[in-house]
């Protein structure tokens, strides 16, 4: 079971993501703390996030919840929270669009203050961050520690919003003068994790870690997607409040949505192993 995992695993970082830095800065400038990011939620012992948006809900890709089901755990700051369901949209198209979904938790948290939801359409040209406990390397080798090998080690990156079209946002790493101090671009390992704006006063949600173009996970010159928020504000309150209906949601992904080498009959192995228990 445990090669099986670890394939597994190597499949799903295409599409999940991590931090992924520049080779000319120390690599212990982009180490990063909770209380950077305190919304985060983590889903699987070795990543997979998503951010808290209000107390009892959590936003995060369609793809990273292959494993979430009512009593899951997911963990925010240093305490686990029961799942009480998920909401995956309905239109979402692997390696496309609409990689969306919520998470609704049992009972409230109450230590840890949610991420505001970016809600203009200005996004492209903002310098954001990235924040995320997956796989690493540098933008000339591209990814060479997977999130396994990562051991649980957060790590933060700048970006540019490079085009802000339609249901997605995209972001280049760039290398050199273009590159901003602290660039990076995610790796393997977080799907779902976060692309958020700090302002004077607040901090604002604005992407969802989704997929990458081009090849090379991590190097220079690659293409990152993430899903944009503010597109999807009216559904999200339409979930939240729960006057969405059947045709905007499904509760659990469909095999054909399954990341790559997962299927009905490993799903339940492989959940055993990378979910969080107390």
């Amino acid at each position: 079971m445990l090669k099986l995992l670890i394939a597994l695993l190597y499949v799903f970082s295409a599409s999940a993501h991590a931090i992924v830095i520049r080779h000319d800065v120390d690599p212990t400038q982009y180490l990063a703390k909770s209380t950077d990011f305190s919304p985060l939620a983590t889903f699987y012992f070795d990543g997979a996030h998503g951010t808290l948006i209000d107390p009892k809900w959590i936003v995060t890709a369609a793809h990273a919840t292959f494993c979430i089901r009512p009593n899951s755990f997911v963990k925010i700051g240093s305490k686990l929270h029961k799942v009480k369901q998920t909401y995956i949209h309905k239109s979402y198209q692997p390696g496309k669009s609409h990689d969306i979904a919520l998470v609704e938790l049992i009972d409230p948290v109450t230590a840890v203050e949610p991420a505001l939801r970016y809600k203009s359409s200005d996004e492209q040209g903002k310098n954001i961050w990235f924040i995320g406990i997956g796989g690493t390397g540098t933008g000339k080798t591209g990814q060479t520690i997977d999130s396994y090998q990562n051991q649980q080690t957060l790590r933060k990156a700048q970006n540019t919003v490079l085009e802000a079209i339609g249901p997605l946002l995209k972001f280049k790493f760039n290398e050199g003068a273009q590159a901003l101090p602290l660039e990076g671009v995610s790796g393997g390992g977080d799907s779902g994790g976060p692309a958020y704006y700090k302002d004077a006063t607040n901090t604002y949600l604005l992407g969802i870690s989704s997929r990458l173009e081009g090849a090379g996970i991590g190097r220079y010159g690659i293409t990152e997607i993430y899903t944009r928020l503010s597109y999807f504000n009216a559904w999200i309150d339409r979930v939240m409040n729960q006057t969405s209906n059947a045709n905007q949601v499904v509760t659990k992904l469909p095999p054909a949505s399954m990341p790559a080498g997962i299927n009905e009959n490993n799903l339940q192995g492989v959940c055993e192993q990378i979910g969080l228990v107390p």
